[in-house]
């Protein structure tokens, strides 16, 4: 990036604390923790991560995903980061490959595509280590029977695409983020005032798109479909065409963003919207790298 002379891992680093520092619904931030996990637990992973990505320039990507879980675990105790790290290891690495050429889809599946069956192994552990909420099991290519012969990432990708949006960024090279989620940060950026409320019209728009993959797996789908619904509401309170002018108060929308929050945190954190926030921090990656979005980050 020219903007600056951040690393690979420097750039994951910011990605992750401009992502956790804004007041996005049902997640933990800048003014509000879970009782077990809190702000400074997920600032402590963002340095962690970046750390291993500028640490293991040498390694595949599954070794640096499952160095980055490992150390997670081992500094913070928790898995605070996991989906992040998925999505984040792969970008940067493309960067550090290359730092000069802009992400896009195309780049992001030709690397994934190359993934091995010793990336793939290396994935499974991570997540095997993790233990991330809800995972529940899959008929085909399950991580907590896999052996090292039936080990296929992608096509274990492939297979939870439907249900899972981690899975389908893997699938289709983070086309969502590309055609969506970036312009979403930006557009709400300009129409709130702000990176932080950018950052915060993105989440809701994008929960408003698809159900959190997450709330689904720890709630079921219909409770997933009840936080769409709410989070459909917010962003339709700025117009339904989504284009009202800047001038226009936007009261009716911050009130419906209150709403959400209340209902995600209202059963503990059960509810937590953590894959659009996942999601939330690869397109910041990406959109700071490929000059989209531009300092001053405020």
């Amino acid at each position: 990036m020219s903007e600056a002379s951040l690393s690979p891992g420097g750039l994951a680093t910011l990605s992750c604390i401009l992502e956790v520092v804004a007041p996005k619904p049902g997640n933990v931030h800048r003014g509000a923790d879970f009782d077990d996990v809190t702000l400074v637990d997920f600032t402590t992973s963002a340095v962690i991560l970046g750390n291993v990505i500028d640490g293991s320039v040498e390694s595949s990507a599954g070794e640096t995903v499952l160095q980055a879980v490992r150390a997670n675990s081992k500094i913070v105790g928790t898995n605070t980061n996991l989906g992040i790290i998925l999505l984040l290891v792969p970008l940067a690495k493309l960067v550090a490959l290359d730092p000069g050429t802009l992400l896009n889809p195309e780049r992001i599946s030709r690397f994934l595509s190359k993934l091995n069956r010793e990336d793939g192994v290396k994935f499974y552990e991570a997540i095997r280590s993790a233990s991330p909420g809800g995972l529940g099991t899959a008929q085909q290519l399950d991580v907590a029977d896999a052996t090292v012969e039936s080990i296929d990432l992608m096509a274990a990708m492939q297979l939870a695409s439907e249900r899972d949006l981690i899975a389908q960024q893997y699938s289709d090279g983070f086309q969502l983020l590309f055609d969506f989620a970036v312009p979403m940060i930006e557009y709400g950026r300009e129409l709130l005032g702000g990176l932080t409320e950018g950052i915060v019209y993105a989440h809701v728009a994008l929960m408003a798109k698809s159900p959190d993959s997450l709330i689904a797996r720890k709630c079921g789908l219909e409770v997933a479909k009840h936080s769409q619904m709410l989070a459909l509401k917010a962003v339709e309170a700025l117009g339904s065409d989504g284009v009202k002018e800047p001038a226009v108060p936007q009261d009716d929308y911050w009130d419906r963003v209150s709403e959400l929050d209340f209902w995600l945190r209202s059963d503990g954190h059960q509810r937590n919207p953590g894959t659009t926030a996942d999601l939330i921090a690869a397109s910041l990656f990406i959109g700071i790298h490929n000059q989209i979005i531009k300092p001053p980050f405020r």
